[in-house]
């Protein structure tokens, strides 16, 4: 069934030019953007090299900085709370904005809080949930799902947010917003509206872009302000971040920083830069009385403990190998039907949901390497993504840190099919009577039915052809057999 609503939302992906065209536009920009910051190559290098190992000693010490992020985040006045699952997290934050009589939230933008789908839980909960970061906004609007890690509303093009805002978004006094395809008007209508929620708003939450264990801070990067609104405004401020993004000291910060803002939208840095330390002091005029970090796991300490798998947790949720994608350039987010789309998606979201959900995700890769390429931390993707596959096809283990689902994509008469084609390769006399068949064989490759038994080449490849005669025949039909007998015979005696 997923692989059907896989292919399906790829298809219409594919038909739709208007999206195609937005993708293609929106990813040669930020790819342009990124290549004019990074314009020496030797410093960009040493960047992610640094950037690595940062990232990779962070997690050889998981653990220990977990622990000392909380003694020291609750030193400090903030309270740390642990989910093991989604579910968790969400009653967690729920049972917080009910200890507090809390009925309306603005919220920042967080990829682990879209992961978790809290909206969703806490709409249930008759809780106003109100996205704050303008493309957050507008696919909250649209009653959809974000369609990339950095700008959301990508797929949209103007004349779509102007329809959108005019015809579900309302003012203060109750007006529909009035129709304009300026961006700034757009712009402003938008945050009139937010500041107004701001103001009002019972709580905020946020995610976290790092989180300090030395000093118990957590780090906040946004373009908007809409962060620092969320996080200063409303007396109660939850966060809300993976058990990955801690790193051991400040002085770390600046490399990954420089990664970040350089590799998802091209600026040397971004606009806002918050740090949180505590909640509000004595004589202090702003900021919350509570703030609360949430530390999802759901699945993360089973990526974590794979050995193979593990650098998949150094990702610092820049976007780029999305940008760099060529698939995903061509179908866009949404079709990959997950909170992280991509070459990212496709190792995060089948190690988190299962393969037994997610595994064809991993086959929307031609393998080009162009992720691995650009991701600014060198998380080996291309790698990481053929272990799944070959994880979604191998005969299932015991192994504790085996993902789940592993085998469900294993085909019995597939796995038949490979153990022929290996005895015949080492068998000399089975491979050309193999060779010789499948020669004398052509013109059954031109039948529908061997069309249909390879239709998950054929439908989007021309059906493939044998030659004539093989190798072998065209190389005594030349000459060449003798000619190389001769010079392996001449070889031997020296």
């Amino acid at each position: 069934m997923q692989s059907r609503h896989f292919s399906v939302r790829a298809r219409m992906a594919l038909e739709n030019e208007a999206l195609r065209k937005s993708f293609r536009g929106a990813s040669d920009f930020l790819m342009n953007k990124r290549r004019s910051v990074f314009s020496d190559d030797n410093a960009l290098q040493s960047l992610r090299d640094r950037g690595e190992a940062i990232r990779q000693y962070s997690l050889s010490k998981l653990p220990q900085l977990l622990e000392t992020l909380e003694k020291n985040l609750t030193a400090n006045g903030i309270q740390v709370h642990w989910a093991e699952t989604a579910t968790e997290a969400c009653e967690i934050i729920h049972g917080i904005l009910a200890d507090n009589n809390a009925r309306t939230v603005v919220k920042g933008k967080s990829m682990v809080t879209e992961e978790i789908e809290l909206n969703h839980y806490l709409e249930e909960k008759g809780i106003e949930c109100l996205e704050s970061d303008m493309g957050e906004y507008l696919v909250q609007l649209a009653g959809e799902t974000p369609s990339h890690i950095i700008m959301p509303a990508i797929h949209k093009n103007t004349a779509q947010i102007a329809r959108l805002m005019h015809g579900r978004a309302q003012s203060s006094s109750g007006e529909p917003v009035p129709y304009t395809e300026d961006v700034d008007e757009l712009i402003g209508n938008a945050r009139a509206i937010l500041r107004e929620k701001f103001e009002k708003a019972d709580a905020g939450i946020s995610g976290v872009n790092m989180a300090v264990a030395n000093t118990g801070t957590l780090c906040l990067v946004e373009n908007e302000g809409n962060g620092r609104m969320t996080t200063t405004v409303p007396d109660l401020h939850i966060a809300v971040t993976g058990i990955e993004k801690v790193v051991e000291d400040f002085s770390h910060v600046p490399e990954l920083l420089t990664l970040l803002t350089r590799s998802a939208t091209g600026q040397k840095i971004s606009t806002y830069f918050n740090m949180i330390s505590a909640p509000r002091k004595a004589g202090e005029l702003d900021g919350p009385q509570q703030v609360h970090l949430v530390l999802v796991d759901n699945g993360r300490s089973k990526i974590f403990s794979h050995p193979t798998l593990k650098p998949t947790l150094q990702c610092i949720r820049c976007g780029a190998c999305m940008n760099h994608c060529p698939v995903y350039a061509r179908i866009g987010g949404h079709a990959y039907g997950s909170t992280y789309p991509g070459p990212i998606g496709q190792v995060v979201t089948p190690q988190i949901g299962g393969l037994e959900k997610h595994g064809d995700m991993v086959s929307a890769c031609s393998l080009n390497g162009a992720c691995g390429e650009a991701c600014p931390v060198r998380i080996p993707l291309p790698a990481l993504i053929r272990e799944l596959r070959h994880e979604a096809n191998r005969i299932p283990t015991r192994d504790d840190s085996a993902v789940s689902g592993q085998g469900v994509k294993r085909s019995a008469s597939e796995a038949l099919i490979w153990r022929g084609w290996a005895l015949a390769h080492s068998s000399p006399w089975l491979f050309r009577t193999m060779m010789w068949l499948l020669t004398r064989s052509r013109p059954l490759f031109r039948t529908a039915l061997v069309t249909r038994l390879l239709s998950p080449w054929t439908d989007s490849r021309t059906t493939p052809l044998p030659q004539t005669k093989t190798l072998h025949e065209l190389a005594r039909a030349h000459g060449v057999a003798s000619e190389l007998k001769s010079h392996n015979e001449t070889g031997a005696q020296r």
